[in-house]
């Protein structure tokens, strides 16, 4: 299945809705679809020692959080390695004293970072440039992780206009309930559920036998908080693509339920 024209994809839902089930069904459905996490991206950048993850390690290790600037420079240079930006400055190295120790930046002189791409010492550089997003079907993605709130996305405008975001709708309660019935095996990340995706011994790993714990936070007082928090900084961020015209909403009471009309939608728009 050829995609017509590139598909720039955002899945929007309340935590524990299945937004990671949902992306994982996509993009084994659509092979042309390419995963981009902002969160995958801080951590490689900071493992290779890349310009920009010294400056998000500093950051990260003295308790800051890591800014717009910063995520969306890394989003600007992953697009633009893989060649799907066009127009604007190209991502020529700098040597700022102020985002790196001299030494660092003397090592990283001319380097690239593991991705192969020449990222800026200077974080700030570029990120707010108006590019010309590829059109073709190989530049499709799915982001996740970036943008959560409406300001981060007016950014994101600047630099790729993101043409399809998903709104996940499932009832608070069935959340809920799902999310009280979740165990975790913790070294690995596993998760269980005893309505679905039941583990073979119950509390134990299927994998290495080992426990299942359930996480701190998987209680309702604490889900109620988040779940508030989601909807304070979802809605405005869901008008503004809304007001763009690329906002839809699927409904359903499970990820089962959910699937078949995501995929539905997606060829209607993109094959």
């Amino acid at each position: 299945m050829r995609l017509r024209r590139a598909a720039r994809v955002i899945l929007v839902g309340a935590p524990g809705v299945g937004k990671g089930t949902q992306s994982e069904r996509l993009l084994a459905r659509f092979p042309q679809l390419s995963a981009i996490s902002s969160g995958d991206l801080l951590r490689h950048n900071v493992k290779h020692r890349t310009p920009l993850g010294i400056k998000v390690e500093r950051t990260m290790k003295t308790g800051g959080l890591v800014s717009d600037d910063l995520i969306l420079r890394l989003i600007t240079n992953e697009l633009g390695r893989r060649g799907w930006l066009f127009g604007g400055r190209p991502n020529v190295m700098t040597l700022s004293s102020s985002s790196v120790a001299a030494g660092d930046a003397a090592s990283l002189e001319g380097g690239a970072d593991a991705f192969g791409s020449t990222l800026e010492v200077d974080p700030l550089a570029g990120a707010s440039l108006s590019q010309q997003a590829s059109e073709d079907p190989t530049a499709s993605f799915l982001l996740d992780g970036f943008p959560r709130t409406a300001p981060q996305a007016k950014r994101l405008d600047d630099i790729v206009p993101i043409n399809w975001v998903v709104s996940l709708q499932t009832p608070f309660d069935v959340i809920m309930e799902r999310i009280s019935s979740r165990w975790v095996h913790e070294p690995s990340g596993r998760v269980y559920n005893t309505t679905f995706n039941v583990p073979k011994v119950p509390g134990f790993d299927d994998i290495t036998g080992e426990p299942l714990v359930q996480r701190a936070d998987d209680t309702e007082e604490v889900y109620r908080a988040r779940f508030q928090k989601f909807q304070e900084t979802s809605e405005p961020l869901l008008e503004h693509y809304a007001k763009k015209g690329v906002l839809w909403e699927v409904h359903g009471m499970s990820s089962d339920e959910i699937t078949p009309k995501l995929c539905q939608e997606f060829e209607r728009r993109f094959l």
